[in-house]
């Protein structure tokens, strides 16, 4: 496994009616002004209130051009409420923010959820670059669009589409990034194995955790980033797919029963971790109903398993995650919907499967725990 430092910065062109390219390499965060563009006299700086030292590179590279307004958030899903947006607004209308200022936010995946709503909702949408400092920042929430913030009643259920105008994937930020939260990324990364790209796969079946700095890490970020980009292009909105593929509804595979089990155990959890619990549960859903085969629904729990992930959840009752997941953002009216495999890279919708299937899957997630 070779550094990456040296080589060449990988571009990956995100094709939506607004494209905007996404950028992987080691030190790439330079080229941050320049996405920035024409006209932007402020920037908001929005990122974390625990992880001060990437915001202060950025900011020392934006005060450079840019009149600068810090916007430290809470860690964590603790930034994700109507009181954070809240306070982001007020200090971007007392420092006189206009339509042409811009949004830059530094941080996971939480703070960049955040960051792009605010983005999204400030004069109905300004300019937003995100510079995301963890591994499921990279591969999933800083690209596509999606933004929210969280209520009671559920993960998300409050947002806005929101394109950003660039996102820089800058490899030397994940140097310091703990270890449980460079799995916590990996279960995105393997989700987009499992639904479009089986190479991700066979790579952590060899690798495990592949060290930062390698180029192994290197090629599943730009990996998942494809995956994710050509998902997008194609159903920016999530509007549904043709000939039964579920168009963007397929990045969420796992998400249903994670989003539940993230929410139930208080966040206690991680994002990735949830999602790769989530994943064994629709895997085993998929198995109840007839419509995955053995191999591959076992083979969720061995890949997971390879980088850490856990592969089961005894924290809640049936009964409480099946009334959380009905809330979920694909639900549609009273009808439960999933995203499930058929084969490997074939997903498809199984809507409003009989109860003793979703209690079976349910048991199987328990049994892994």
């Amino acid at each position: 496994m070779s550094p990456v430092t040296n080589q060449a910065p990988t571009v990956v062109r995100v094709a939506t009616g607004a494209p905007y390219d996404v950028v992987v390499g080691a030190g790439v965060v330079d080229r941050l002004p320049g996405l920035l563009g024409e006209g932007v006299v402020r920037v908001g700086l929005v990122f974390p209130e625990d992880l001060p030292g990437p915001a202060v590179g950025v900011r020392d590279l934006l005060a450079a051009s840019y009149d600068v307004l810090d916007l430290p958030v809470p860690p964590g899903e603790r930034a994700k409420t109507a009181e954070v947006a809240t306070d982001c607004w007020e200090a971007l209308g007392t420092a006189g923010f206009t339509r042409s200022d811009a949004v830059v936010v530094v941080g996971g995946g939480a703070t960049t959820d955040l960051g792009g709503f605010v983005a999204a909702t400030w004069l109905r949408g300004v300019r937003l670059v995100h510079v995301p400092t963890t591994l499921l920042g990279m591969v999933d929430a800083a690209i596509g669009g999606k933004t929210g913030i969280n209520t009671t009643a559920g993960k998300n259920l409050v947002g806005a589409f929101h394109e950003p105008v660039g996102v820089l994937c800058d490899l030397d930020l994940l140097a310091t990034l703990p270890e449980a939260e460079l799995r916590s990324g990996l279960g995105e990364v393997v989700k987009c194995g499992f639904v479009a790209d089986p190479e991700i796969l066979r790579l952590v079946e060899e690798y495990g955790v592949p060290p930062v700095g390698s180029a192994v890490l290197r090629e599943l970020v730009e990996r998942a980033v494809r995956v994710k980009a050509d998902v997008v292009a194609g159903d920016l909105r999530e509007t549904g797919g043709d000939e039964g593929h579920p168009a963007r509804e397929v990045l969420n595979y796992g998400h249903t029963m994670g989003h539940a089990i993230e929410q139930a155990s208080d966040y206690a959890l991680r994002h990735g971790e949830a999602v790769a619990i989530g994943c064994i549960y629709v895997a085993e859903l998929a198995r109840a109903a007839g419509i995955l085969d053995d191999a591959v629904a076992d083979r969720h729990a061995a890949v997971l398993s390879r980088v850490g992930l856990p592969t089961g959840w005894a924290g809640a009752s049936y009964d409480d995650l099946r009334a959380r997941m009905a809330v979920d953002k694909k639900s549609r009216g009273a009808s439960l919907r999933f995203v499930v495999l058929s084969d490997l890279a074939r997903p498809r919708i199984l809507t409003d499967p009989p109860e003793e299937q979703l209690r079976a899957a349910y048991d199987a997630m328990v049994g892994s725990a």
